[in-house]
């Protein structure tokens, strides 16, 4: 199982566009082979102890696939290429975390 953790950085006031887009693209990526979660997270609120918030303009998404052939073929896959397009000048950083069970 590959767990992907994305974080998402908009540009200033723009996650809530930048997530009415990327909701587009759930079924089908869910639909993708392999494909065991995807989904949007913002920060629970109110902020409990203890917690780090994401920040207003910053999202995470959550993932799980099968393989890593899999995770590659949706890198490339074209409502994955389509969206990045649509969403490129709203992102102002992101940092991607691909991992496995220790």
């Amino acid at each position: 199982m590959i767990h992907v953790i994305a974080i998402i950085t908009t540009k200033p006031g723009l996650r809530d566009s930048v997530l009415c887009k990327f909701s587009e693209i759930v079924p089908l990526v869910r639909a993708e082979q392999g494909c065991v979660e995807y989904e949007a997270v913002v920060d629970f609120m109110p902020v409990q102890d203890g917690q780090t918030p994401l920040g207003p303009d910053t999202f995470m998404v959550v993932e799980k696939w099968e393989s890593a052939e899999e995770l590659d073929a949706h890198s490339k896959i074209q409502h994955m290429v389509v969206y990045r397009g649509k969403v490129k000048d709203m992102i102002a950083g992101r940092a991607i975390h691909v991992l496995s069970h220790a």
